[in-house]
């Protein structure tokens, strides 16, 4: 059995017949064997490797939007590898040059990339969820204007009038409070009467700025009977903030979420969330980045992916 015969067979390639496939499969799983990505590399051949740097593993919205990348990814052969930059703070080496010393084929930064973030040109590189622009990168990410505005729709159709935002700091809470109020203006126009407050603090977007945002937000304007998060780990603080406060979910605060996490589709919790997708997302990255990899000369795009709502219980009639 020789060594390019090996080769074109865990490169998968169409010139092997299935019998020899077959055989080589067999002697590698009887061996244990398991090539060396890094030699590969070395040798100058193709390390099918592509890696990932995420925002912060502790969000579930990332483990949706790698399963879509693993599904276009991993199709076509490739493996991924994944850094969390939140682990990384600190360290001496960024996951960038970490992946750019494996030589890894291409780079998927999912949610927003550091702004301090250079990579070299000639690299390609998709940015999944994030909105924020690199240079010579890609972007697909969640229309996160449209979805603010359909929470908005969504609470003004149930009849509420005196509606709240609670979020934190990130761009994407940032542009669905920018597409509530947009949502909120359209009902002022055809004559509702319909206002909107927002509290955003000056921390992540987490369950403790859900907890303590929604106190703030009900302390300076009682009359609120709807509030949308920013996402949904920050609408499960604003409902442990209402219920400390001895007002229930839905019947005296209504509660909408973002992202449709598992979290939200979970019957203990039941909560109305704008699913923004991810794993469409993450299927839609992969597939740009394999185009770029094919084709480095290809112009930049940016696609949005049209996110849609999802009613459940923490949302009622007013």
């Amino acid at each position: 059995m020789s060594k390019s015969l090996v080769s074109l067979v865990l490169q998968r390639s169409p010139r092997v017949s299935e019998q020899r496939r077959a055989a080589v499969l067999a002697a590698i799983q009887e061996l244990d064997y398991r090539p060396s990505t890094a030699a590969v590399s070395l040798a100058g051949t193709r390390s099918r490797t592509i890696g990932v740097v995420l925002d912060d593993f502790r969000n579930q919205w990332f483990v949706d939007l790698l399963t879509g990348l693993r599904e276009s990814l991993q199709d076509q052969g490739h493996r991924l590898v994944v850094a969390d930059r939140f682990l990384n703070t600190g360290l001496d080496v960024s996951p960038v040059e970490g992946f750019l010393s494996m030589r890894v084929e291409g780079l998927v930064i999912a949610g927003e990339p550091d702004p301090d973030l250079v990579v070299p040109a000639g690299t390609p590189v998709v940015v999944a969820g994030g909105r924020a622009a690199l240079p010579r990168a890609d972007t697909v990410a969640n229309d996160d204007l449209a979805g603010g505005r359909m929470a908005a729709g969504h609470l003004v159709e149930l009849g509420h009038v005196r509606l709240g935002f609670v979020g934190g700091r990130s761009a994407a809470s940032d542009a669905r409070l920018e597409g509530w109020r947009a949502g909120i203006d359209v009902a002022a126009g055809v004559g509702d009467d319909v206002t909107g407050v927002a509290v955003v603090l000056a921390a992540d977007v987490t369950e403790e700025t859900g907890v303590s945002g929604t106190h703030r937000l009900l302390d300076e304007h009682p009359d609120v009977t709807a509030v949308f998060a920013a996402n949904d780990v920050t609408a499960l603080g604003a409902m442990s903030a209402i219920a400390d406060r001895g007002l229930r979910v839905p019947e005296d605060v209504s509660v909408i979420g973002y992202d449709d996490t598992p979290i939200a589709a979970s019957r203990y919790v039941g909560l109305t969330s704008i699913d923004d997708r991810s794993i469409d997302i993450g299927r839609g990255a992969g597939a740009r980045l394999l185009e770029r990899i094919a084709d480095p000369t290809l112009p930049t795009t940016e696609v949005l992916v049209e996110p849609r709502l999802v009613a459940r219980r923490t949302t009622a009639r007013r």
